[in-house]
């Protein structure tokens, strides 16, 4: 007889105990964060910590350039107004990534364009890329979506063709691999996140790298409100020359990424090993599809993304309310589990409506009073569409965690898929599948 589920009255597999939190604090953290608090220099532009920060992280990926900024929002923005964007232009990205991708393109007055998914992948479908360009296509941004990287290549190629920019979205990606490349250096930008989520951990905070000596001047202006530097004494004049922003970073968030990139290539290969060792047993599970990573790339699992399939699993039933019963049956084992993006970024309310500034229609008025109609109909990334009704993720691939949680998650997917029944039964109960925030370090 089957083993009885936990949401049917049985004992879970896992305990919130099983679990580490991330990140991890290490003496190389302690140091550096001592050395501000010793230093009594908190913030500034060209500060101790940030600026070793910049070096450091240039050099990790083999970059000539890079700015710290407070978020990795605040880079893309900056990219994108280094690169000229401006009204009425059209920025494309990926329709499963999160908003950021797209609304830094309506801080500038451009209107998102967006591209399906591949369905192996979840990276931009490049195959659909092309007919999305228009006479007013400006930039592309592709997204290393949760660590893989896109297919840059035939991205590239295509953006040469049509005189475009890429900035590459790589908030997700630190230490991932095109080709042998490292994400973020392969476009004219590249832009990362710090936030306390992510594989490169300073709380919060962001990158902007560039090899183009012109973006990276253009980035230290929009980073600091515009503001001009005297070529002799080196101080702020005070007077904007260009429109810019308070993107500048701080000193202990700075200090604590520095501390955390000591460890970047260890932890990330713990979180490789970890997702390696889940994809071999559960692809052996019918229904249960893990994420997939093309040979040319390397992937770094900010998050393990779990697909659910009940044709696969030998059971009628539509898709979502089959995910929606898995996922809380092993939520009720012990397993955090539970969903990122719940829609495609275009099926949010926000591009539902097109309500922009000051509740108007701008930025899309821009173009839409000459008579250009922007649909963002869902209808339109069925592949995007798929993946938000059918996957979860799967917490705790990141360090300390190892094979010992591993083997416990595994037995909890082959506990509640033995008895889909019981699982289906409950769909309906009131669970609401997720983790804590203290499992990333979030209060």
């Amino acid at each position: 007889m089957a083993e009885k589920l936990a949401i049917d009255g049985g004992t879970p597999v896992l305990s919130r105990s099983d679990y580490g939190n991330w990140p991890i604090i290490t003496d190389d953290d302690r140091k550096f964060v001592n050395e501000v608090l010793d230093s009594g220099i908190m913030a500034g532009g060209t500060a101790p910590q940030v600026s070793a920060l910049e070096k450091e992280w240039a050099e990790f990926i083999g970059a000539k350039h890079c700015l710290t900024t407070c978020s990795g929002t605040a880079a893309l923005h900056m990219a994108l107004a280094a690169v000229g964007v401006g009204p009425g232009d059209e920025v494309i990205t990926s329709a499963f990534t999160f908003l950021a991708s797209a609304s830094c393109a309506l801080h500038q007055n451009a209107i998102p364009v967006f591209v399906d998914i591949d369905p192996k992948t979840y990276c931009m479908d490049v195959s659909k890329l092309e007919a999305a360009v228009t006479e007013r296509t400006k930039v592309i941004i592709p997204v290393h979506i949760q660590g893989l990287p896109a297919d840059m290549d035939p991205i590239m190629e295509i953006a040469g063709k049509h005189n475009l920019h890429v900035i590459e979205d790589a908030c997700q990606a630190h230490g991932a691999t095109y080709k042998g490349k490292m994400v973020g250096t392969i476009g004219e930008v590249g832009t990362f996140s710090l936030n306390n989520f992510k594989n490169l951990c300073g709380g919060e905070g962001g990158l902007f790298v560039t090899d183009n000596e012109d973006l990276l001047n253009k980035g230290v202006l929009i980073r600091c409100f515009g503001d001009e530097i005297d070529e002799v004494s080196r101080r702020r004049k005070y007077n904007a020359s260009i429109l810019g922003y308070m993107y500048r970073n701080q000193e202990l968030p700075a200090a604590l990424a520095r501390g955390q990139l000591k460890h970047l290539d260890e932890n990330n290969n713990i979180r490789i090993k970890n997702a390696d060792y889940l994809r071999e047993e559960l692809s052996k599970i019918p229904g249960v599809i893990p994420p997939y990573c093309p040979p040319e790339c390397k992937h770094v699992y900010f998050f393990y993304n779990v697909r659910f399939d009940p044709k696969a699993a030998g059971v009628d039933c539509e898709p979502k309310k089959f995910r929606i019963a898995v996922e809380k049956a092993l939520y009720k084992e012990g397993m955090l589990v539970g969903q990122w993006q719940t829609m495609p970024v275009p099926a949010q309310d926000l591009f539902q409506s097109k309500l922009g500034y000051g509740s108007s229609s701008y930025p899309w008025a821009v173009n839409e009073d000459k008579g250009i109609k922007y649909n963002y109909d869902p209808a339109q990334f069925p592949a995007a569409q798929e993946l938000c009704d059918t996957y979860t993720i799967v917490h705790g691939t990141h360090p300390p965690n190892g094979t010992e949680l591993m083997e416990k998650i595994v037995t909890g997917f082959q506990k509640v898929f033995n008895n889909l029944d019981v699982a289906l039964a409950h769909a309906d109960d009131e669970l609401y599948p997720g983790p804590d925030g203290a499992l990333y370090g979030a209060g």
